[in-house]
């Protein structure tokens, strides 16, 4: 029984021999055959060499051109308002009219004495060339008359005061007042503002004062729509807050739809003078870390043996200033160098690569993204 046992386990080690001569063979014929990475599918780009104009970015506030909050010149009731809320209005055109019964009144009496007055000028002037009168009753009379004259103007420039009127076209905002309402002189009756052109006012910081003219062109977004605006500089303040030392700036801008309003939250763009050419390549070709940023140049290599293959070289780069889609390279990248916009996260140094530019990332410098 011992002696079959121990047949069974020199079986046993025999086989177990056996497989383990076998799969050291196989193992040592695989390590024999060189391995091969397979080439990664990536898509290039040529870097390229423009000149971009620098811009300086503010916060700005719109202001109109002309704005006011026109306010009753006298007192009384109010009994009609011509102009409702967000109303476009000519310069000249009835706002909001006051009663002026009384004044009214008052205006035809003194007409009439002032008529009477005349008549009686008249009527002395006869009598005074006939010397049937003497100079000094004349001049009484013609006193008289002038004093009628100055009454009747200063009724009718009360009523004129009490019919408001707008000082310049523009459009009415949300009235403070009612009809049938008494307000007293000086009291806010509603907003009047032109908003085309509309102002833009910002400011810069001292140093950038060099760099401002008048008539240079900005561009300002705003949150309530997705286009951007354009103006032009029309005033460079004269003196510097000595608070913050910075410089207000104020330009001009068309606003033919008055999309734009007064005290609206924006950003200015002001374009600056064109720098030197800046290498610029888009943004996916950047692979970022905490070492440093690179960028995997793609170039013909030979491997081990001494073969050509298409594969890339990771470059340390120093990255500038961003624009939309594109990213500035200050140090790192030649001009003309072809560069994986696509697929670096799977990339090592040396690896091999498949370039397959049917399908290429944006590379916009002013993008308008359809979900902003």
């Amino acid at each position: 029984m011992f002696k079959k046992f121990l047949i069974v386990i020199a079986g046993f080690a025999a086989v177990v021999l056996v497989l383990g001569f076998v799969k050291a063979a196989q193992i040592k014929k695989m390590s024999s055959i060189p391995h091969v990475q397979p080439a990664s599918a990536v898509t290039t780009m040529a870097a390229s060499s423009v000149a971009w104009h620098p811009v300086l970015q503010a916060i700005g506030t719109l202001a109109p051109v002309e704005g006011v909050t026109i306010s009753a010149d006298a007192e009384g009731t109010i009994v009609n308002i011509a102009a409702d809320s967000g109303t476009a209005v000519k310069a000249g055109d009835l706002l909001v009219e006051i009663d002026t019964s009384v004044e009214t009144a008052q205006l035809n009496a003194t007409k009439a004495r002032g008529e009477l007055a005349r008549i009686n000028m008249e009527r002395a002037k006869d009598l005074l060339e006939s010397k049937a009168m003497a100079q000094s009753e004349y001049d009484s009379v013609a006193a008289t008359y002038k004093q009628s004259l100055a009454d009747i103007a200063a009724l009718q420039a009360l009523i004129d005061k009490k019919h408001v009127r707008a000082p310049f076209a523009g459009r009415v905002g949300i009235r403070l007042v009612n009809v049938g309402q008494y307000i007293s002189k000086g009291r806010a009756l509603m907003p009047l503002q032109k908003l085309d052109p509309i102002y833009v006012n910002f400011s810069v910081p001292q140093r950038q004062l060099s760099d401002l003219v008048l008539g240079q062109k900005i561009s300002l977004k705003v949150d309530a729509f997705p286009a951007s605006f354009t103006g032009a500089i029309s005033a460079i303040n004269s003196e510097i807050d000595p608070a913050t030392r910075n410089v207000t700036v104020q330009a001009t801008l068309a606003n033919p739809g008055e999309q734009l309003r007064a005290g609206m939250f924006v950003q200015v763009e002001v374009e600056l003078p064109a720098g030197p050419p800046q290498v610029v390549v888009p943004a996916t070709a950047i692979a970022y870390a905490p070492y440093g940023n690179s960028v995997y140049i793609v170039e013909e290599m030979k491997d081990p043996e001494g073969k050509t293959y298409l594969g890339v070289r990771q470059q340390i780069v120093k990255i500038g200033a961003t624009r939309g889609d594109l990213v500035a390279i200050e140090e790192g990248v030649k001009p003309g160098e072809q560069i994986v916009t696509a697929g670096v996260f799977k990339l090592r140094n040396g690896a091999p690569v498949l370039v397959n530019n049917s399908v290429q990332p944006t590379s916009n410098p002013a993008p308008t993204p359809a979900n902003t």
